[in-house]
């Protein structure tokens, strides 16, 4: 079966080589394999690296949501992986992708995420990461093109919780599982105030996420409430244990997630306003 990866770009030239030497040393065939790059404006030399893995290089704006499905409209694959420039995927992702989706007539996957950078924040953010797997906090990656196109892709008015979106949409129209191999998401050095601004960022689209949906949907409560952020998803299915293991990196990820609400609040964001 044939795979478009579609990957999103902006000013990405010190990531996106990594990402696209990485879909080269798959052990999908290669032959299989279409790689689509939708750039939006890079003033850096992102599109001359992209240029030496693959001709189809598209300008496209203004937001990731509006790259993605531009990107799923120029496709030819049986199915879609959508990457950030800076996401390396490990060799057999594309393989077992694939496979589960074949054997289990899945419409969409999620792949595990591990996040890779430099300092102590880096491990707490890949701790973190480590407990939304597979969760109403996580979401797909790799789904079947004609499932993509007929649920309209990604909502171009949501920039953040887009992914959220996706992911409840597309649970809708067949089922959803998970692979092993990993995705690694490159956060370079990891600069608190940077991480904090990039958040907020993401939160501003958030109350048209919720009008969408509906302040009293269940899962909303979940992605944006008080409990179930600070505290269910860390515990449910005995995950607490990691907690007690590893206190330092527990202290640290609860400190960024007070960080990223109290600077939401802040900026007028509505995260954790729907708390349960």
């Amino acid at each position: 079966m044939s795979i478009s990866v579609v990957i999103t770009t902006k000013n990405e030239a010190e990531n996106i080589a990594d990402c696209l030497e990485a879909i080269k040393k798959q052990t999908y065939p290669r032959e299989k394999i279409e790689i689509i790059v939708v750039d939006n404006n890079s003033r850096d030399r992102t599109r001359d690296i992209a240029a030496r893995y693959t001709d189809k290089i598209y300008n496209f704006g203004p937001e990731r949501s509006a790259q993605r499905n531009f990107g799923a409209r120029q496709a030819q694959g049986v199915y879609i992986l959508y990457l950030d420039a800076d996401m390396v995927i490990s060799e057999k992702v594309l393989e077992e992708c694939v496979n589960k989706s074949e054997q289990e007539n899945s419409v969409a996957l999620y792949i595990p995420e591990q996040i890779r950078g430099l300092g102590f924040w880096a491990r707490v953010r890949d701790f973190e990461r480590s407990f939304y797997h597979t969760t109403c906090i996580d979401a797909v990656r790799f789904v079947r093109r004609d499932k993509f196109l007929e649920i309209g892709g990604f909502d171009e008015n949501l920039t953040g919780p887009e992914d959220w979106d996706f992911d409840r949409r597309i649970r809708g129209v067949g089922r959803v599982g998970t692979i092993d191999a990993a995705l690694y998401h490159n956060e370079g050095k990891l600069l608190l105030k940077k991480y904090i601004d990039k958040k907020a960022y993401y939160a501003q689209t958030f109350d048209a996420y919720v009008m969408k949906w509906g302040k009293n949907d269940a899962i909303i409560k979940k992605q944006l409430g008080w409990y179930y952020r600070f505290i269910g998803v860390f515990i449910e299915d005995k995950k607490w244990k990691r907690m007690l293991r590893h206190p330092c990196l527990t202290a640290g990820m609860y400190f960024l997630r007070l960080m990223v609400a109290g600077n939401c609040l802040l900026k007028g964001n509505l995260i954790f306003k729907w708390a349960s």
